[in-house]
């Protein structure tokens, strides 16, 4: 189907919720895609760090077809051997006291099981998390989301409980921390907020204070983690071991899934009919995840993240432009803040005239987070073009 066929369908039958870019994509191979009229594009956004494995990957292609051709969903109402082993998987990777998964469909879903959770086991009420953070759209975690632009157009759907302390900010944290208290929400590194790393003393410091006080630490985990920081999670940069820990993005390569982890105490609260979800941890989606897991483990994907992004870092803050503000971020997730949103827009632009696929957020950051496969080849070709267009 030709592109202006794509697109007259869309604007005539879809909701106008999306500010899309005039390209629609045929398939992809690696860490490219190739769109409606045949042109080839190297992709560093990998569906907004959801295509951790690229696309077709042979192998998980393969477990795909495989799975698809004898079971894709079966209800909750029984045994998932998937789920299982997908839960046995995650405990592998994820620190010693956190023992427990619970699986939804997206990173929003999981934040508000999170929630939930964390709602339920202390037996309060209060939400605190950070300005200028992001945890999704669904009412409750739009209300974890401290960014006015998302919230204000649904303002009555957002509950009372919710307060905001200021990014690496401790003592803005202490002042608003209590008894009442049911769980403070952050991100290692604020990826929609511009991609703001927190410090190892601020991280640290929100550990002790939730052990203080008994609120429980969540760590959104949904676009740091499954090796888009170089480890596993990006709390593993810190050693930071929090009550609950949400993942989804990148953990099934582009299938829609939401996991939930937490300790053997803080899970016992969940009982039946406490929380659910039709689809969520379907054998395929689960399935893809164990693939995803086991695929990255066996090629050594981590070290990938490590050696380019090495190079990565290198090259950008070599780099002489004025137009440069600041170069920030960790692995696979690097924010390149130019001088003005127009910088920026022009930037993505003219880094799509040439044939490579880059995101902005917060208006003016160019945020770089390609499939964890990308190669330091492609990161050449990357800068080659980046450069050109600064």
């Amino acid at each position: 189907m030709e592109f202006e066929t794509v697109k007259e369908l869309s604007d005539k039958y879809l909701f106008q919720n999306y500010a899309r870019m005039d390209i629609a994509f045929e398939n992809g191979e690696g860490c490219y895609l190739y769109d409606t009229e045949g042109h080839k594009y190297l992709d560093s956004a990998s569906g907004i760090a959801v295509c951790s494995l690229g696309y077709s990957h042979p192998a998980w292609v393969k477990i795909m077809r495989d799975q698809i051709s004898h079971l894709v969903h079966v209800s909750n109402l029984y045994y998932v051997k998937e789920q299982a082993l997908l839960a046995q998987r995650l405990n592998t990777i994820t620190p010693d006291a956190i023992t427990r998964s619970l699986f939804v469909n997206s990173g929003a879903e999981a934040n508000e099981g999170a929630l939930k959770t964390a709602v339920k086991y202390t037996g309060r009420g209060k939400v605190l998390s950070a300005l200028n953070g992001f945890h999704g759209r669904t009412s409750a975690s739009l209300g974890a989301t401290g960014q006015a632009k998302y919230q204000d157009p649904f303002r009555p759907l957002i509950s009372d409980a919710y307060d905001y302390y200021t990014y690496n900010d401790l003592e803005s944290l202490k002042a608003k921390i209590g008894s009442d208290t049911a769980a403070v929400m952050v991100e290692g590194i604020q990826g929609e907020g511009g991609v703001i790393p927190a410090t190892a003393e601020f991280l640290k410091g929100v550990r002790d204070l939730c052990t203080d006080t008994g609120a429980l630490m969540i760590v959104d985990e949904v676009q740091t983690g499954i090796g888009r920081t170089g480890k596993w999670w990006c709390m593993d940069h810190f050693g930071i071991v929090p009550d609950i820990i949400t993942s989804a993005k990148g953990l099934a390569a582009g299938l829609p899934i939401g996991a939930i982890m937490t300790t053997d105490e803080i899970a016992a609260c969940m009982t039946p009919g406490t929380h659910g979800s039709t689809f969520g941890g379907t054998p395929l989606v689960c399935a893809s995840a164990i693939a995803v897991l086991d695929i990255i483990n066996r090629e050594r994907i981590l070290e990938n993240v490590n050696t380019v992004s090495e190079e990565w870092f290198k090259d950008l803050r070599a780099l002489k432009s004025k137009k440069i503000k600041d170069i920030r971020g960790r692995g696979f997730l690097i924010g390149v803040e130019l001088e003005t949103e127009q910088d920026a827009a022009a930037v993505k632009s003219k880094m799509r005239d040439a044939g490579i696929l880059v995101n902005v957020c917060h208006g003016k950051t160019v945020r770089i987070m390609p499939p964890l496969i990308f190669s330091l080849n492609q990161e050449k070709q990357w800068m080659k073009a980046f450069e050109a267009c600064l």
